[in-house]
């Protein structure tokens, strides 16, 4: 999807920022919307619901703050899937899993520069339409799916997961951010597993717009051409299992599993994070890495 077909909302009550970000944005080919304030910004998107595909959202305001706003359009039935990037010049980590919890899922901290501001909107955009290319694949899926009891599926590209997890999702009445984990899991499996894309690379290549062609190129050559990632599902009493599992080197789990402030304004790596903190009960990573338990427990 070209970046002047996607239109954008920037919130902020300082006239300053509003004017940096659009600076910074002039050359991307997006359309970008301001708004000074956040119930002009509520009453832009209510009048037109389905015709922004990113907001950009400063935290702290005068009247109603970017924190009030986050919660009201994940509570409207026409907005919730909206993805958000919260802006804020408070750095604490409790702060920043507060929003994260609300559902802003991609954060940055101010000041931060043009490079950092664009490529954390290509990755949010990326993401976002692998959400909704995942629920348009559960719209065909059937009822008996939530029968099954148990699955296993072989997957080796990103087309492949998207289909897995709108599967998974139809089987186990998953909620978007339960799905946008398993997603996460999977996806990881495919790019840092099996074709052993670094930090580093993914961080660069997102940065140069090249992501899915190196995922293309790896996956046509000949060191990578046998390895398969697996995902095991099963129902336990009231419990959801996912074991996910790859062939690559694996890595150092640890360091991701909670929100790190050197990485806040990266254009990736909050994946693994999200899915610990927000999507399930309980998730670790055996092993050597390449391979990760997840599992949902069912409230009553």
């Amino acid at each position: 999807m070209l970046s002047d077909s996607h239109k954008i909302l920037v919130v902020d009550d300082e006239m300053l920022w509003l004017e940096l970000i659009e600076l910074h944005l002039r050359d991307s080919g997006y359309r970008i919307v301001t708004a000074n304030h956040g119930q002009q910004a509520l009453d832009i998107l209510r009048a037109d619901p389905y015709g922004f595909d990113l907001l950009v959202l400063d935290k702290i305001m005068d009247g109603l703050d970017g924190m009030d706003v986050l919660r009201r359009i994940k509570a409207d039935p026409y907005l919730k899937f909206l993805p958000i990037i919260l802006e804020s010049a408070d750095t604490a980590p409790e702060k920043i899993l507060e929003g994260i919890r609300a559902g802003a899922y991609y954060y940055l901290t101010k000041p931060f520069s043009g490079e950092q501001l664009r490529a954390v909107i290509q990755n949010a955009l990326n993401q976002h339409q692998d959400v909704q290319l995942t629920r348009r694949e559960l719209l065909n899926t059937k009822d008996t799916l939530q029968l099954v009891e148990e699955m296993v599926f072989a997957f080796r590209t990103r087309e492949q997961v998207r289909k897995i997890v709108a599967l998974l999702s139809s089987a186990c009445f998953l909620t978007v951010v339960q799905e946008m984990g398993l997603l996460e899991l999977m996806l990881n499996a495919v790019e840092h597993g099996n074709l052993g894309i670094s930090y580093n690379e993914k961080t660069q290549l997102i940065s140069e717009n090249r992501l899915d062609e190196e995922i293309e190129r790896r996956l046509g050559l000949h060191e990578y051409a046998d390895k398969t990632a697996m995902v095991k599902f099963r129902r336990c009493g009231r419990s959801l299992i996912f074991n996910i599992s790859d062939e690559g080197n694996g890595f150092d789990w640890q360091p991701y599993l909670e929100m790190q402030f050197e990485r806040i304004n990266d254009n990736h790596g909050r994946g693994i994070a999200m899915a610990n903190t927000l999507a399930f009960t309980h998730l670790s990573y055996l092993g050597i890495g390449n391979r990760v338990d997840a599992t949902i427990v069912l409230h009553e």
